[in-house]
């Protein structure tokens, strides 16, 4: 009898056991939460010559076949990350649905013959993963509402209290940079250009806000004008990054198109916002 009794427990236990491993994927399911939004900051330098920098690089016509060609390459290297959301430095007309109003009536004829990023990179990547429409994240100045860069009150200070030099010499690594892409226009491709300005250990990545925080020391009593500027900067950028979270939910796969002076604060604020994952356009992008 004993026996019996000793079977039909050790029966109940492996048919207990077995319950438990049989359930344990569901709730492991449960309990991992949502899929984190994969964001890939693309940081590219001003295809159309907008001039509107502080410091600005002479840029080669990306319209050419062989610049075109180039650009293509990019896409297909881009398209390998799936994304599922492109988004661009634009502002919406309407700030409520964050929708870009040019993407719709684009063509592959407009590569043609508008050197812009947001459309040879950002258009026609949506374009090639068949994406219904790419939103637009940007904040830009409003009337009568302090500027996002006041630059200028930095200058005046700068100015008044002869320290013209130390400014110079901060921005030494920032004319380099543009230096150097002028001068690699010729011997690298556009994926080649994007891959050296996206990379981690580039300066103007890895360190960008180095820059920025030098002009903190431009300043005294309360007159503190770097400090604004890096404020107001701020404020900026984590207006855009609140923009792509209005529109992000979990397991998308975005694709943010900036300018370089844009991407150390973003980046950060991709590694530092819980539901988010940074990934690194360097390892989408064509560099031989």
């Amino acid at each position: 009898m004993f026996r019996v009794l000793a079977k039909a427990t050790l029966a109940l236990c492996v048919l207990l056991l077995a319950a438990m491993f049989a359930v344990r994927p569901a709730l492991a399911q449960e309990t991992a939460g949502p899929e984190p939004i994969r964001v890939m900051i693309l940081a590219s330098y001003h295809m159309n010559n907008p001039g509107r920098d502080v410091h600005n690089a002479r840029i080669d016509p990306v319209t050419t076949p062989e610049k075109q060609a180039q650009l293509a390459e990019v896409s297909e290297s881009l398209a390998r990350f799936r994304p599922t959301m492109v988004a661009i430095e634009r502002v919406a007309p309407d700030l409520g649905a964050l929708v870009d109003p040019g993407y719709p009536a684009f063509t592959p004829a407009d590569l043609a013959v508008n050197p812009d990023e947001r459309v040879q990179i950002g258009y026609r990547l949506a374009r090639r993963v068949g994406l219904e429409q790419v939103y637009a994240i940007d904040e830009t100045d409003r009337p009568g509402q302090p500027s996002y860069f006041p630059f200028g009150e930095m200058m005046g200070w700068i100015q008044t209290h002869d320290r013209q030099a130390e400014f110079d010499a901060l921005s030494t690594t920032v004319k380099d940079h543009l230096a150097e892409l002028e001068r690699l226009q010729s011997e690298r491709s556009v994926g080649q250009l994007l891959a050296q300005i996206n990379d981690p250990a580039n300066p103007m990545v890895a360190g960008g806000q180095r820059h920025y925080y030098g002009m903190l020391g431009f300043g005294s009593g309360d007159e503190q004008r770097g400090a604004e500027l890096n404020g107001r900067w701020y404020t900026r950028n984590a207006i855009i990054f609140a923009r792509l979270m209005e529109v992000a939910k979990p397991g998308d796969r975005v694709v943010v198109i900036y300018g370089a002076g844009h991407a150390a604060w973003l980046r950060h604020f991709v590694q530092t916002t819980p539901g988010f994952e940074l990934v690194e356009a360097v390892d989408y992008l064509p560099r031989a």
